[in-house]
């Protein structure tokens, strides 16, 4: 009968839920604490996770993670562990001190590079050499997991190169940090859950050689994220991206290229702090 066969299997994947299991290793994928649908199941949405193993490496709420405007695209970021990262490594704008992750872009020279110190422990790309396919990073580094979604580029000549660019997402100390990177469209429905809620947003602001301030401005409007950290500042002021948010958004500008940020000191309304740099 078609509904005992029905029943049959959904026992089977409950008891596959239920039944005791071994301890993670650290090379398993932990489980997002951002995302609105888990990976492994994309058609499932959790009410619970008690009977799902994970690794609880970002669940510190009460620590505070440093981050560091170092210029362009580049973000210094450092967990309560001392983990460090930097985003969009280039090589020419350097941390105050050697990383222990870089992830890079390749949608131009001036977000990636080849030859990185080889010092740095963990070089994360944000394509896959030689394929179409997106690049697909679940990495616990101390205490901080890191985990992309692939988005499309422009190619030189207009033609479009699939899964070219990654948004980076950073999970530290109870937060959801995450990096646009060199953005060329907006985000799909299916990216936007891929991403999930992000606490602290890197965007792009140029104006153009990533997106417009418009179709830009309508991304971070749907992310809606607590403190939202402009950068790739080269072309417009950045007034005019700041034009496109109402009253729902705040703006501040401070003279320090850092800031510390902990889930108890995100601000109560949406904020634009831009810090400084270039």
């Amino acid at each position: 009968m078609p509904h005992l066969l029905f029943i049959s299997l959904l026992l089977a994947v409950l008891a596959a839920f239920t039944a005791p299991r071994p301890a993670l290793a650290q090379a398993e994928t932990p489980v997002s604490q951002c995302q609105m649908i888990a990976r492994s199941l994309p058609t499932v949405t959790f009410a619970t996770l008690s009977a799902v193993p994970a690794l609880q490496v970002q669940t510190k709420a009460n620590e505070q993670v440093r981050i560091t405007y170092i210029g362009h695209s580049t973000f210094f970021i450092e967990t309560p562990a001392g983990v460090t990262i930097a985003t969009d490594f280039n090589g020419w704008f350097k941390p105050p001190a050697l990383p222990t992750v870089v992830t890079m872009n390749k949608a131009h020279s001036s977000h990636y590079t080849l030859s990185p110190d080889p010092g740095i422990e963990y070089v994360l790309h944000g394509w896959k050499d030689g394929s179409v396919e997106g690049a697909d990073h679940d990495v616990v580094v101390g205490d901080a997991y890191i985990r992309n979604v692939p988005t499309d580029i422009r190619a030189w000549g207009g033609a479009t190169e699939p899964n070219g660019n990654s948004i980076f997402i950073f999970e530290v100390a109870g937060l959801c940090i995450g990096h646009l990177g060199h953005l060329h469209h907006e985000l799909t429905e299916k990216q936007y859950a891929e991403i999930g809620r992000l606490d602290v947003l890197m965007v792009p602001v140029d104006g153009g050689l990533t997106m417009g301030a418009e179709s830009m401005s309508r991304v971070v409007q749907r992310l809606r994220s607590a403190l939202i950290l402009p950068m790739h500042r080269r072309g417009p002021p950045i007034s005019q991206f700041l034009s496109m948010f109402g009253k729902a958004f705040d703006a501040v500008k401070t003279d320090s290229a850092s800031i510390t940020v902990s889930i108890g000191n995100l601000p109560k309304r949406p904020t634009i702090h831009i810090l400084s740099g270039v």
